[in-house]
């Protein structure tokens, strides 16, 4: 029997968050994981009860993710003078070196580590989402993460690992 969409939501809520702020950067992360759980809500009568609703779910806010970069590419960049105050402080939240260093990674690679690494799917579904086989999304999250070993700083050194 299919749990209530609730339950899905509470569950998997914060693996779709990171991933969405994986692949577009926190700014344009929280609406899109707003129309990830829109677009199931809809969906999830028809949701098979045996489904992986994770990789559903990411599978979902890789479409949405997607939509994001095409409406922002349409999108006109507005022009003018920047205010004189600086704008107030983004409250704490992820590091912003880290954001920083996965949005430098390919697309690709970006992707691998978001669903592999974030979302906790296999290669083989990571695969599937991309469009491929489980040989290069392996490859891809395996050389994302080479690429973020090598650029991001290590601020705890001396930390316990």
């Amino acid at each position: 029997m299919k749990r209530p969409f609730e339950q899905a939501v509470t569950e998997h809520g914060a693996v779709v968050l990171r991933v969405c702020r994986a692949v577009l950067g926190p700014t344009e992360a929280d609406d899109a994981w707003s129309e990830t759980f829109l677009a199931a809500l809809r969906a999830w009568p028809d949701l098979p009860d045996d489904a992986n609703v994770r990789a559903w779910l990411v599978t979902i806010a890789h479409r949405k993710a997607i939509d994001v970069l095409r409406a922002a590419g349409r999108r006109a960049t507005p022009l003018g003078q920047l205010p004189d105050a600086p704008a107030a402080p983004e409250p704490a939240g992820p590091d912003p070196d880290l954001i920083a260093a996965v949005a430098r990674l390919p697309v690709k690679q970006r992707h691998a580590v978001a669903y592999h690494y974030l979302a906790g799917l296999p290669h083989a579904e990571v695969a599937a989402i991309l469009g491929g086989t489980t040989a290069p999304a392996r490859r891809a999250a395996a050389d994302g993460i080479a690429a973020l070993r090598r650029s991001y700083p290590d601020t705890r050194k001396g930390a316990d690992r």
